[in-house]
């Protein structure tokens, strides 16, 4: 399984980390030995709002090889939502069995087409941002529409994080992510 964490300049960092933590400990802590992944950029270094840098391992290139996309949200998808380039690489995913977002990550997602039809969440002060692109705004803290899962604000992205542990290798696996990271896990978990 390939999953890429896709950055960007002015993204929340929280949006990103807080799913990363959790998601890649599938296989630090060896539940999952065959999962990878790339931190995806279309540029050789991003910093979030407040001027924390990230080094991608991976810029440019189709998406389409993932398993997963992930996309965390940040005052900066506002202007990519607008990016022609930024939107036709993030519509290279759409073969990609699953697209995840944090925050306004969902808007990112809603501007290549991903949203079309579907119910999705983002941060409440961005719902109308939102609106346009989906079906449906949805008030909770994540919206799973089978190939597409948005995540509300900022926090949520740990719970989107442990949601997806609990998707791929199920509760037990996921409880004991959550244990390993000291967090009281409070987000939906599956039927």
């Amino acid at each position: 399984m390939r999953v890429a964490f896709v950055v960007y300049d002015r993204m929340t960092a929280l949006d990103f980390v807080g799913v990363y933590d959790p998601v890649t400990r599938l296989r630090t802590m060896g539940f999952v030995t065959d999962f990878a992944w790339d931190v995806c950029a279309l540029t050789a270094e991003v910093a979030d709002g407040s001027g924390l840098r990230f080094v991608p391992s991976r810029t440019s290139g189709s998406l389409a090889e993932y398993d997963w996309v992930i996309v965390p949200g940040g005052f900066g998808s506002r202007t990519l939502a607008q990016d022609a380039e930024f939107i036709k690489w993030l519509k290279t995913a759409a073969t990609c069995k699953l697209r995840a977002s944090v925050c306004t990550g969902s808007v990112l997602l809603g501007a290549a087409g991903f949203l079309r039809d579907k119910r999705a969440t983002t941060h409440p002060m961005a719902f109308a941002e939102l609106r346009p692109y989906c079906k449906q705004v949805v008030d909770d803290r994540i919206v799973d529409e089978g190939d597409v899962i948005t995540a509300r604000g900022v926090t949520s992205a740990i719970d989107l994080g442990l949601y997806l542990c609990e998707k791929i290798a199920g509760r037990d696996v996921r409880q004991r992510i959550a244990a390993q990271m000291d967090y009281p896990y409070t987000a939906p978990q599956l039927a």
